[in-house]
Order: structure tokens, then C-alpha cells, then sequence
């Protein structure tokens, strides 16, 4: 399997300091971070959480689609939304939490149905296992 990569070049301290973070393999882009605006108003720019956010985000909907798949289902749609926190560690931070909610447009299957798969689609989710010691918390429904 592929590996990706991107890269940080990071000037100053960390309260006066920038960085650009760039997406190295798929030449995405490249996007300012700073401590003040990830630990307040984003002010335009990314941070780690956000990244994670979007990984994560789009791993689920990616690993949804497959464990429909295996049920021999498709969806119309999955939307996946990830709000990742960050909080205080003693001396530092950490991620404190993730809570994802994931709305699906999917005939054939019950809510009760869609919930177990989309609890076995999160578990089973790369991302997810990767970030297994942050709490994680999933809201997971069918599109009314």
C-alpha cells in the first residue's frame, strides 16, 4: 500500500512563530498554522485538529461505503462530519475528543441496521484505530 507524506517549515517561538504546512504527495496545497490560531479563533488558517478532522472524515465515509458494500448495499450519499477538541494535558495539550456525526441516504436498511454498520465502519476505520486512545464518540442516523 502507498504511504503519503506532507511536510511543516516552521519560523519562531510558538506564540509568535508560523508554519505552512504542504501536502507533499498529492500536491494539494499548502496552508498556514500558528499556536494562536490553533488554540483560538482559526482566523483563516489550519491546524493539526483540523487535519484530523478531515482525515478522519473522510476514512469513515470511505469505510461506510465499504462495510455497505459487503451487505450488498450502496448509499445515495454519507455525509461525515468530525469535531476534533483540543484540551489541556498537565503541562501541555492533547486531543481530547472526537465526535463524529454521520447522516446516510441508504435504501434497503433499517435504522437499527444502519447504526450496527456504522459502528462496525467506525471500529474498523484506519483512522479511527490510529487515533484509538482519544475518546471517540459517534452519531450515526439515516437522512430523513
Amino acid at each position: 500500500m502507498p504511504s503519503r507524506d506532507a511536510t511543516t517549515r516552521w519560523q519562531g517561538g510558538l506564540q509568535d512563530g508560523k508554519g505552512e504546512v504542504t501536502l507533499d504527495s498529492s500536491n494539494a496545497g499548502q496552508f498556514s498554522v500558528s499556536f494562536p490560531t490553533r488554540s483560538g479563533d482559526p482566523e483563516g488558517q489550519t491546524s493539526p485538529e483540523e487535519l484530523i478532522a478531515a482525515a478522519h472524515s473522510s476514512c469513515l465515509a470511505m469505510n461506510l461505503s465499504g462495510v455497505l458494500g459487503g451487505e450488498n448495499l450502496t448509499a445515495k450519499s454519507i455525509d461525515v462530519s468530525a469535531e476534533v477538541t483540543l484540551g489541556p494535558d498537565g503541562g501541555g495539550f492533547k486531543i481530547s475528543g472526537i465526535a463524529i456525526t454521520l447522516r446516510a441516504e441508504v435504501e434497503g436498511v433499517d435504522a437499527d441496521k444502519f447504526k450496527q454498520l456504522a459502528e462496525t465502519a467506525e471500529k474498523t476505520c484506519p483512522v479511527s484505530k490510529a487515533l484509538s486512545g482519544t475518546t471517540i464518540t459517534l452519531d450515526a442516523a439515516l437522512a430523513s
